[in-house]
């Protein structure tokens, strides 16, 4: 169970003022900038960490490709308009052979049966990001303006969706669309998971499917120590995009939001799971 005194008073005592308040020891800085070193020519590294204890910011308020991390606010949107009753998440979305896309492992499955419920769908693109699944998703809200609309509710004036799966992960130098940054995600993170934006049940939910997802197991959650909860979600795309939100809470303490994101560079995919395992690392020391 959360603890959640102990988790209001630990989000409570770092309002994302601004970055000089914000700003972690030296000590910090020099461990994430080596950890950028080890990208390669170009690499960039973008880190926000909340925890009880203060936060942890290495360029934050740079633009990043989200890749797939766009679907734990997709999958938060998708809630919200279940508890206003724009739709509910028993309700079943029809699809077909032109739906599917390269990645969409719980679409295929059900590929015969041709439909699936909200629910489900939200499950698949949290649990093991099924780009077919949130493609569907973002059709029933009425595409991706709709999704920076409802990030905008959220007091987000910075994450953007602009384009369906896949063209979403090109990643291209200088492109604004489909991104977000550290600092803007780690606070979207905490509206949809700990603050007002869902109700208690709804968080609930999202907080589940994180807890479940599967393709981040090399990455934030391998570093953060054994028998803390803990959920992610991650996203991949072009020239090096290789990302992951995570949340996670020690035994009897407050929760910790990491929101964590690469770009460019050549280092190879273990490369960048371990420099993500290592920035995990890094904000659970500081939170002890």
């Amino acid at each position: 169970m959360i603890d959640r005194r102990a988790l209001l008073a630990g989000l409570a005592a770092v309002p994302f003022a601004s970055a000089g308040k914000a700003q972690r020891p030296a000590d910090h800085q020099l461990a994430l900038e080596a950890l950028r070193a080890r990208l390669g020519p170009g690499g960039r590294l973008g880190v926000a960490a909340l925890t009880g204890r203060g936060s942890i910011l290495f360029d934050p308020d740079s633009r990043y490709a989200m890749a797939s991390t766009f679907k734990l606010a997709l999958a938060g949107c998708m809630l919200a308009g279940a508890e206003h009753r724009l739709w509910a998440m028993a309700d079943e979305l029809p699809f077909g052979e032109a739906d599917l896309l390269d990645h969409a492992p719980v679409v295929r499955a059900n590929l015969a049966r041709g439909r699936l419920s909200i629910e489900t769908l939200c499950a698949a693109v949290v649990e093991v990001s099924d780009n077919s699944a949130a493609n569907l998703l973002l059709r029933r809200i009425g595409g991706p303006a709709a999704l920076t609309a409802f990030v905008r509710r959220c007091g987000d004036p910075v994450t953007r969706l602009d384009r369906y799966e896949v063209a979403l992960n090109s990643n291209l130098p200088g492109d604004p669309r489909d991104t977000t940054s550290p600092r803007a995600m780690v606070r979207l993170m905490w509206s949809l998971l700990f603050g007002s934006a869902l109700t208690p049940a709804s968080r609930a939910r999202l907080l589940g499917w994180m807890e479940g997802a599967t393709t981040g197991l090399g990455r934030l959650r391998a570093g953060v120590p054994a028998g803390w909860r803990v959920g992610d979600k991650t996203g991949n795309g072009a020239n090096g995009a290789a990302n992951d939100l995570a949340f996670a809470i020690p035994p009897g303490g407050a929760a910790i939001l990491i929101a964590c994101y690469t770009s460019g560079g050549n280092a190879p995919t273990a490369v960048r799971d371990d420099i993500h395992a290592s920035v995990a690392r890094l904000v659970a020391a500081a939170a002890n």
